[in-house]
């Protein structure tokens, strides 16, 4: 084997791992964001999550990605361990279908209307229909079929190349020599470990061995051990992908190793034993790229039948292997998991939650801020401080997650998802920054003893429980959806305008009587300001959410033409909030 075959070779597998990876991600693309929903909502008992993960693994082509995409659920919450592992194991058989597509480019025909339909010629065919749908084609359902297509040509390219640079090897004597030595069962399984791990593609893998058997120099002695190892080495992109993970979901990653490792070295055991007892004549049999692709097949359907009835000993390995650590996933943003960005149905969902999670934390803020003004607490200004701080946290990492979404392929409502949440996440953040706003002013009413008089109290109860109802309104409507909720924040808005103005009228009366006091005046001015901006910030997220409703974003037009609709009905809310809250 010369430099120019080598050559060849390296070419072939270049194009069989960008084949397989363009085929892949257009398969996921068109299978759509419900293939991931589906794996995480229906996986609940073991037999369920094992057909599920055989069956999506076959969809996407890679064992790796759907063990990672698991990784994520159980890392997020989205997904028990006991539940991870029975998916995992079924990633295991299903990665073995693209040895079968593999297989198609050694099909071979006779001649006459055999060329025609030659692997060769409907390569071609396949090759300039995805051109023509990627190139012509302005639907993104046809890109994705073109790109499946084109995938599928190049991978069968890459192999004619790989299986044409090694033809000649069966007939030199170093090589059968190589291959007799990796009949030796632990040294077959330690280089398929090490090469798969290399390529992280056990596809890629099993790829390359059914080129190699093409030389006609592969005994089933040899292709076995090689299968076994390559199984085993599929779990190393598995276990990288678990850096930054928490403890369940290092174990998750972790039970993708323990899973192939055990079965891999217990059916070794099993087969080479009875191999010693009753001596297989089929050891010799040379195999061919369909053999290596049923063998392969089998293999891995052994191992999902050996591992199914373990699965809580698995879970029980993977536990005493990664120790609890006091974990911070109470953490806030515990689901916003970098590994669903390209899976945009489940980065969604869990931005939804989190900022669901953002919305009851800001909404207690505020009732709690407006609680210190009547009953202050160190404890209680403490917990407004922390709230708000977390809403911090929450804006910080929510927008940057949102952000990266916005690079994947979105549908229709998938963006306007991301466009509601993207406006109502900072009106959020600064409904807590009001928050702290007011626990700092009852602080500071707290350390210089100051108290407003009667009337005063009376007015700023009023002011504040109508605060905290719009707040209670916007952040329920929210978290529900629910349009009919958001229509009534806008009419309580403008009761609040209306009240705060009201509000610094009498205190301006009570001023000039000498009731109230200038520093009085300053602190109820301030906080005026704040509870104002805090209806300002509800209505923000309720015409967000109004707006998205009837397709038209443009704040202030949208708002007078709300107004201008719903005139009656707009009045009539008015009218009921002033007498509920009437001062």
């Amino acid at each position: 084997m010369g430099i120019p075959e080598i050559i060849e070779l390296l070419i072939g597998v270049a194009l069989f791992l960008f084949g397989m990876t363009l085929m892949g991600d257009g398969l996921k693309k068109v299978a759509g964001n419900k293939l991931e929903l589906i794996l995480y909502r229906l996986s609940n008992t073991p037999i369920k999550g094992v057909l599920l993960g055989t069956g999506v693994t076959a969809v996407i082509q890679s064992s790796c990605a759907t063990s990672v995409m698991v990784v994520g659920f159980v890392n997020s919450g989205m997904m028990k361990l006991r539940q991870a592992i029975s998916v995992t194991i079924g990633a295991i058989l299903g990665t073995s279908i693209t040895g079968w597509i593999i297989s198609l480019s050694y099909l071979e025909t006779g001649s006459g209307i055999g060329d025609i339909l030659s692997t060769t010629t409907l390569t071609g065919i396949v090759a300039v229909v995805g051109i023509f749908l990627r190139m012509f084609s302005k639907k993104p359902l046809h890109h994705h079929i073109g790109d499946i297509m084109m995938g599928f040509s190049v991978l069968m390219i890459g192999m004619k190349y790989m299986s044409g640079s090694v033809s000649e090897l069966g007939e030199q004597a170093w090589f059968r020599n190589m291959l007799t030595t990796m009949s030796n069962p632990l040294l077959g399984i330690l280089v398929g470990t090490v090469f798969t791990a290399i390529l992280q593609s056990a596809s890629a893998a099993v790829g390359i061995v059914q080129a190699l058997s093409v030389t006609g120099a592969m005994p089933f002695e040899t292709a076995l051990p090689l299968l076994m190892g390559i199984a085993i080495g599929a779990s190393f992109p598995v276990l990288l992908s678990a850096l930054g993970a928490n403890t369940d979901g290092k174990r998750t990653a972790l039970v993708y190793l323990v899973a192939a490792l055990a079965s891999t070295l217990v059916g070794a055991a099993i087969f080479y034993l009875a191999n010693i007892i009753l001596d297989f004549p089929f050891m010799t049999k040379t195999m061919d790229p369909f053999s290596i692709a049923l063998v392969n097949t089998i293999l891995r359907l052994f191992m999902v039948v050996l591992l199914m009835p373990f699965i809580d000993v698995l879970k029980a390995i993977v536990t005493t292997l990664v120790k609890d650590k006091p974990d911070p996933a109470q953490k806030l943003l515990v689901r916003l998991e970098e590994r669903f960005i390209p899976h945009p149905a489940l980065a969604l969902e869990q931005s939804r939650l989190t900022i669901n999670d953002m919305a009851v934390c800001v909404r207690d803020a505020l009732e709690e801020a407006c609680g210190l003004l009547h009953d202050y607490t160190a404890a209680g200004f403490e917990d407004v401080q922390r709230k708000e701080n977390d809403a911090d946290r929450y804006e910080d990492s929510l927008g940057t997650y949102l952000i990266k979404i916005t690079g994947q392929e979105l549908d229709t409502r998938q963006n306007d998802d991301l466009t509601k949440y993207l406006h109502t996440l900072t009106d959020f953040e600064r409904i807590s920054d009001h928050a702290l706003n007011v626990a700092q002013n009852a602080a500071e009413m707290h350390d210089k003893k100051i108290s407003f008089s009667d009337d005063a109290k009376h007015e700023l109860g009023v002011i504040t429980a109508a605060t905290t109802e719009i707040v209670r309104l916007a952040t329920q409507a929210f978290i529900d959806n629910d349009v009919s909720l958001a229509k009534q924040v806008e009419p309580l808005e403008e009761v609040i305008d209306q009240l705060c103005d009201k509000i610094k009228t009498r205190h301006v009366e009570r001023l000039q009587t000498g009731r109230c006091t200038i520093q009085q005046g300053f602190i109820l001015n301030d906080l005026l300001t704040w509870l104002e901006r805090v209806g300002d910030h509800c209505s923000n997220v309720a015409l967000a959410m109004l707006e998205l409703e009837d397709d038209a974003f443009g704040t202030h037009e949208y708002l007078d033409t709300l107004k201008k609709a719903q005139s009656q009905d707009f009045i009539n809310a008015v009218n009921d909030y002033k007498a509920r809250f009437a001062i």
